[in-house]
């Protein structure tokens, strides 16, 4: 996810203090029968807002209630945002945005599970967090969340349902889940979350393998001094295992895939705007070894792209099954005021041209785990068939 922040105020609140500006020095003489000649621009917007401000006027005058003009110009932006109908796109007041931040760069008190809107509007999980509550309760990729505590949730209220899932650590949050056109209901107790995302060993026969279960501000860094540790040891293959690993922030992917790739395209992002279209290239001169990464559908967005990468650079293959299909950057416009505004700003391409966006990508091994058989928080080269065949083909390309 790309992040951006202004030097300047809310520009949003700018806008509506200007517009109640134009409406004090053009409108007030109009009432004593005088005349404004203003610019057609100005007018223009002046008669496409105009509704917004006779709703303001009249609740500020005639509610029952006195009313609190902060939350109205917040009801405002947020109504702005939402009327657009994607579940990216939203603005964060000051406790929305603190939550917002944690996932990417601390920790915070909740279930664990990551979530994102399928094409379908539900609200659909993406993974558990290995040891969060849940993953111990047995949430698993693809199950559809009905309700949080008793209120209904879909993709409309996305944040909505983020939010009623955090809490403070030690108390309960009821969910009711769709899977497999059953309902389950489960109750969690929440936990603090911490966020380590990556964790690596060496395997037999020097096969490498990295576990990143997202990528958050640290995730780069840390990969870097996993690799080179493994380097250290005589290197021969290296195995990622991207599996329920839901994506994060653009720049630590993009960090990843220098480590990997050779010179060459990583990805390309196409917006409305210059700044949102971006060429990314790899540096050189990539890792030089084989290369295997482990997929699966909770693999979304930058796991995508990475492994997008990969894939299409034949740098190394796929195993597991098809990709979750996110193929979107959002951007974050910090106010600087505790509050910003998230909205979907490009589409990412693979380098092969591809927006993968509700398609997902198809690993080049198509490799099932047995049934009921959980993935362990430590490699299993005994049970988990699709690390298995990861492991067989580094070893068969090792020099």
């Amino acid at each position: 996810m790309k992040r951006r922040k202004l030097i300047a105020g809310a520009v949003l609140l700018v806008f509506i203090s200007s517009m109640l500006t134009f409406y004090l020095t053009r409108l007030v003489p109009l009432a004593y029968g005088g005349s404004v000649i203003v610019p057609r621009e100005e007018y223009d917007l002046m008669q496409q807002y105009s509704k917004l401000f006779q709703v303001k006027n009249i609740l500020t005058n005639d509610y029952v209630d006195k009313i609190d003009q902060s939350k109205l110009v917040d009801g405002s932006i947020k109504g702005l945002a939402s009327s657009l109908g994607d579940p990216y796109t939203v603005y964060m007041d000051k406790k929305d945005y603190q939550d917002f931040t944690t996932q990417t760069t601390g920790s915070y008190a909740g279930v664990g599970i990551v979530v994102s809107v399928d094409n379908d509007g539900h609200i659909v999980v993406v993974s558990p967090m290995k040891g969060t509550p849940g993953e111990k309760a047995g949430i698993k990729s693809g199950d559809i969340i009905v309700s949080v505590n008793n209120v209904k949730v879909s993709g409309n209220n996305l944040d909505q349902a983020v939010s009623l899932m955090k809490g403070p650590q030690g108390t309960k949050v009821s969910l009711v889940l769709m899977r497999d056109n059953k309902l389950i209901n489960k109750t969690l107790t929440r936990e603090i979350i911490k966020l380590q995302t990556v964790s690596s060993t060496m395997l037999p026969n020097k096969i490498g393998y990295i576990k990143m279960t997202m990528f958050d501000e640290n995730t780069s860094a840390d990969f870097t001094k996993a690799l080179n540790n493994l380097k250290t040891l005589g290197l021969n293959g290296l195995i990622i295992d991207l599996r329920d690993n839901p994506g994060g922030i653009l720049e630590q992917c993009v960090n990843v895939a220098n480590e990997l790739l050779p010179k060459g395209l990583i990805v390309s992002t196409k917006g409305r705007n210059k700044k949102d279209n971006q060429v990314i290239y790899a540096k050189g001169p990539g890792l030089q070894k084989p290369i295997a990464v482990l997929v699966n559908g909770g693999s979304a967005s930058a796991s995508e792209i990475l492994s997008g990468a990969i894939k299409d650079r034949k740098v190394g293959v796929l195993v597991g099954t098809k990709t979750f299909g996110k193929g979107l950057v959002q951007s974050v416009i910090d106010f600087g005021d505790g509050t910003a505004l998230k909205y979907t700003s490009a589409r990412y391409y693979t380098p092969s041209g591809v927006n993968i966006q509700g398609k997902g990508i198809e690993p080049n091994y198509v490799v099932e785990l047995p049934k009921n058989y959980v993935v362990k928080d430590t490699p299993d080269l005994k049970g988990d068939t699709q690390l298995i065949k990861a492991y067989d083909i580094i070893k068969s390309e090792i020099k």
